[in-house]
C-alpha cells in the first residue's frame, strides 16, 4: 500500500510526529459536512491507538473546537447510510477514513507521536451513488472517466453526484482553514 510504504520510508528519514489530515465518513446522525474531529484515539478492530494527548488538545484549542470523540478505520469506503449507523452503534466512533488507522499503527511503534484531523465529508445518513465510489481512485483522485461511464449507464445517480460534490466543497474548504489557521508545523511542539 502506498500510504504505508510512505509513511514507513518518513519515519525511517527521522519524520518526528505523524498527522493524518483528510477526509471522513460521518457516522453518527447529524454530523454536516465540514464537521471537525480530533480523535482522543482510533479505533481498529478489537485495537484502539491513543493520540497525542497534547498535540490534539493544541489542535482543538487553535481550530475553536471539534469533536474528539474516537474515530475508526476501515478498509474500503463506506456506501450505505445503514453500514455507517451499525458500525457507529457498534464502536461508538463518530466518523470513520481509511488511513489513520494505518498512520497511527506505524508511528506509535516507531516512538512518534501520532494525532488525526478529519473533516466529515459524506454524512450518516446519506447514501453514495455508485458513480461517487467507481470514480474514486486508491490515492484519492477522481477517475472521471468512470465516473462519466458510470452515470451514463444510470442517469438517475446524477442528483446524488451533485451532492456529493457540493459536500466534498464544504469539507475540502474546512480542510483549507484547518491548514491555514495551524501553519505549517500543525501545532505540533516538539519535546526540547
Amino acid at each position: 500500500m502506498q500510504l504505508e510504504s510512505e509513511l514507513h520510508g518518513a519515519l525511517s528519514e527521522g519524520a518526528g510526529a505523524v498527522l493524518s489530515f483528510g477526509l471522513a465518513a460521518g457516522l453518527e446522525p447529524g454530523r454536516s459536512p465540514g464537521t471537525l474531529i480530533v480523535p482522543g484515539e482510533i479505533i481498529c478492530g478489537s485495537v484502539r491507538y491513543r493520540a497525542d494527548t497534547g498535540w490534539s488538545e493544541r489542535l482543538r484549542s487553535a481550530l475553536g473546537g471539534a469533536d474528539s470523540r474516537p474515530l475508526i478505520g476501515v478498509d474500503a469506503p463506506l456506501i450505505r447510510s445503514a453500514d455507517k449507523l451499525r458500525l457507529h452503534e457498534a464502536s461508538g466512533a463518530v466518523a470513520a477514513d481509511m488511513e489513520s488507522h494505518i498512520a497511527a499503527r506505524l508511528a506509535l511503534p516507531a516512538g512518534r507521536p501520532f494525532a488525526a484531523l478529519r473533516v466529515i465529508c459524506d454524512p450518516a445518513e446519506c447514501d453514495l451513488p455508485p458513480s461517487a465510489v467507481t470514480g474514486m481512485k486508491r490515492d484519492g483522485r477522481v477517475d472521471l472517466a468512470a465516473v462519466l461511464l458510470s452515470l451514463l449507464r444510470d442517469p438517475r445517480q446524477v442528483a446524488g453526484l451533485l451532492r456529493v460534490a457540493a459536500d466534498a466543497r464544504i469539507a475540502m474548504s474546512e480542510l483549507k482553514r484547518c491548514r491555514h489557521t495551524l501553519g505549517p508545523e500543525f501545532a505540533w511542539q516538539a519535546a526540547s
